[in-house]
């Protein structure tokens, strides 16, 4: 439970969901953590969740849309911990509709969000790490960077560009800086909310494993993807679907 024992590890999108997973698994394996969040409240509370634990942590409000905040969330690392080690790319946001439906203001906020920042956030992380101590990209793609589902246009662009995204910085950034997306099925959180409910339970239906996976059990792949142990891994993605892709 000392995987990354030292490590600074910054998350967004860590308010919730898998982000939170993800921030107090951080810190359980002795991670230093700057959670960063559109959402103050809940970022606040992650951090004090962390800390009465007896882990290290710190919130930076972050719009992960804006390249300044997405700079100030590094200098807040650098100023609060003196390093990052781990960088991890986890704030999404979309919309639910094919391509008919959709709004080019819809599909310009998807993909600033969930393709662009990533993109950004890798850029400032990968710079530091060249010059200091090396470092592990993370990025939370899916399984539908690897098919097609009926209903999410935008949501697909955004998590098929985050894929080529890890292989590319994998590509050109080793052996000093390693690069792996995360690329969850079906787990339980409050992101689905938007999606509808016929959906979920055809989905639901088709997973081998015949159930939604809980948050925790992504932050542990992410630990241990974060941590040395997984030094040999990288330019991929790791699905996590149940067997869905599979069928």
């Amino acid at each position: 439970m000392q995987r990354l024992q030292g490590k600074v590890c910054v998350i967004t999108g860590g308010a919730s969901g898998i982000g939170r997973a993800c921030a107090a698994r951080y810190a359980q394996e002795g991670g230093r953590v700057v959670v960063a969040d559109i959402n103050k409240e809940g970022g606040q509370a992650v951090v004090e969740q962390i800390r009465a634990a007896g882990g290290q942590a710190v919130f930076q409000p972050t719009d992960v849309s804006e390249p300044k905040q997405l700079e100030a969330l590094l200098q807040r690392a650098l100023d609060e911990f003196g390093d990052v080690h781990v960088w991890h790319n986890n704030a999404f946001k979309s919309v639910f509709k094919t391509i008919v439906d959709q709004t080019l203001e819809e599909f310009d906020d998807t993909i600033r969000v969930s393709l662009r920042a990533y993109w950004y956030g890798s850029k400032l992380a990968v710079t530091h790490m060249l010059a200091h101590n090396g470092g592990v990209i993370l990025n939370t793609a899916s399984v539908q960077s690897y098919f097609g589902e009926p209903g999410f246009s935008a949501y697909q662009v955004a998590k098929g560009g985050i894929l080529s995204l890890t292989r590319s910085l994998g590509v050109d950034h080793a052996p000093k800086v390693r690069a792996v997306a995360i690329a969850p099925g079906f787990i339980i959180t409050p992101a689905h909310d938007g999606i509808p409910p016929e959906t979920i339970e055809r989905v639901k239906a088709s997973i081998p494993a015949k159930r939604g996976a809980q948050p925790e059990e992504v932050a542990a792949l992410a630990a241990f993807l974060a941590s040395d142990e997984a030094d040999y891994i990288t330019a991929t993605g790791i699905i996590m679907d149940g067997g869905y892709l599979g069928i």
